[in-house]
């Protein structure tokens, strides 16, 4: 793709990942559009008061290159992984950077972000006392020596997030451990009903969208799961999709650390 000069102090970015949106918001800047997880589906919660102004580019996977022209940008912010096909239709319409990560390293692409902006030294001061605040909060909670299980619920079976993963690189950071499996390049598991035996840590954090206890994968593994030592201790939490899966950032990174404090709140088990 070759070498791309930036300009100095761009003030019209468009970013198409949400990792760079992400960036982009904990360093203070606003962008003038970004992609959204899907097309009509809004800018992820934590975010959308801060970005009232922002106007949506298309969907992640898929970006509305003529919405992203209409925005007039001096700079575009996208991934290696979904957008290289765009890269020349993109770097007509601006500068045009990419991260390389497949997700499983959301500070490169943090990191990515800020050099694109100017703001590199600001953004390692971000993730100094992200991961400071990350491991204070570990040890409060006792994470140190727990292990733990993030699980995402579909309609007919459910992943297993690794240390690897956004969430799952939060929770290793905090202390945890999320065991060693055969995970994809992604750090994940996918896996069916019938294995709900792999949802094995001290402590449980979990998604589902659907959001009916009773339906789809999450409904057959509540079936299934009842002897599990996290679900009789009670240690089986909830948490938001557009955060912890969604969210991939300083800002969502440091919601996730907010949403263990809050769950487990009387420290560690004695």
């Amino acid at each position: 793709m070759g070498e791309t000069r930036l300009p100095s102090r761009p003030s019209r970015v468009v970013v198409l990942d949400s990792p760079h949106l992400d960036a982009l918001v904990a360093l203070g800047i606003v962008p003038v559009g970004a992609s959204e997880s899907s097309v009509g589906a809004g800018f992820p919660p934590y975010l959308a008061d801060r970005l009232t102004s922002t106007r949506p580019t298309g969907a992640i996977n898929d970006p509305d290159l003529e919405a992203v022209a209409s925005l007039r940008p001096d700079l575009i912010i996208g991934s290696a992984t979904r957008h290289t096909p765009l890269h020349a239709q993109l770097a007509r319409i601006a500068p045009t950077v990419f991260s390389v990560g497949s997700g499983t390293d959301w500070t490169e692409q943090a990191r990515v972000t800020a050099a694109a902006v100017q703001r590199t030294g600001e953004m390692e001061e971000l993730l100094d006392r992200w991961r400071l605040r990350a491991e204070q909060v570990g040890r409060e909670v006792g994470a140190p020596g727990r292990t733990a299980s993030i699980v995402r619920f579909q309609p007919e079976s459910f992943r297993l997030y690794g240390p690897r993963s956004f969430s799952g690189s939060v929770l290793t950071a905090m202390g945890f451990d999320l065991g060693d499996r055969a995970w994809n390049e992604y750090s994940m598991l996918q896996v069916g009903p019938e294995m709900a035996s792999e949802i094995d840590g001290d402590v449980v954090f979990f998604t589902d969208r659907a959001g009916d206890p009773s339906a789809g994968a999450r409904g057959a593994v509540s079936r299934l799961w009842g002897t599990a030592a996290a679900v009789r201790a009670g240690r089986v939490h909830e948490v938001e999709d557009e955060t912890w899966m969604v969210g991939i950032g300083v800002l969502g990174a440091d919601r996730i650390v907010d949403d263990v404090r809050q769950r487990l709140a009387s420290g560690p088990p004695s």
